[in-house]
């Protein structure tokens, strides 16, 4: 089992400690989407003292899937809110793809890791979520550079980003 204790620089902290907050995300978008688009969280996710790395993994497992069904039960003009504006479900599954691509990427790289996700997903993800994006002949390499985490050719570094979580049809 890889070591959850080994640190995450790009988010400060410890692989288990991204795991708990990819978990918290896929759970807080779930509940805000089937919430509606007012604020109504009065709670947080607390992790776990002591718990592995291998049941933080199942709790993302099982996180994604209430966030899976969430999305396959919402209509269309389901809105729900996110402290980036209020999103659509298309929104949600995309935020909730980028949560796991950016997040697997940090800890994938913190542990040493090789790995290759979808690239049709970070596609979709940044066109969805980085309209601003550039073209991306590697959707997964811009991805990164659209979150701050790395440098891309010709562009500057960002230092902070925002999702664009409004409905396309809104814009």
């Amino acid at each position: 089992m890889p070591d959850g204790t080994a640190a995450v620089p790009v988010m400060d902290g410890s692989v288990l400690d991204i795991a708990a907050h990819l978990a918290s995300c896929l759970a807080f978008y779930a509940h805000d989407l089937a919430a509606g688009p007012a604020e109504v969280s009065a709670n947080d996710l607390v992790r776990r003292p002591g718990a592995d790395l291998a049941t933080h993994a199942a709790g993302i497992a099982a996180w994604g899937e209430v966030l899976a069904r969430t999305l396959e039960g919402a209509g269309a003009g389901d809105r729900g809110w996110h402290s980036h504006g209020v999103a659509d479900p298309a929104g949600f599954a995309a935020i909730g793809c980028a949560e796991l691509l950016v997040h697997g990427d940090d800890v994938a790289t913190a542990l040493g890791l090789t790995w290759s996700p979808p690239v049709d997903v970070a596609a979709g993800v940044l066109a969805r979520l980085f309209p601003d994006a550039p073209p991306a002949e590697d959707s997964l390499a811009t991805l990164r550079w659209a979150t701050g985490r790395a440098d891309l050719p010709g562009r500057p570094r960002r230092t902070g980003w925002r999702y664009a979580m409004t409905p396309v049809v809104d814009r």
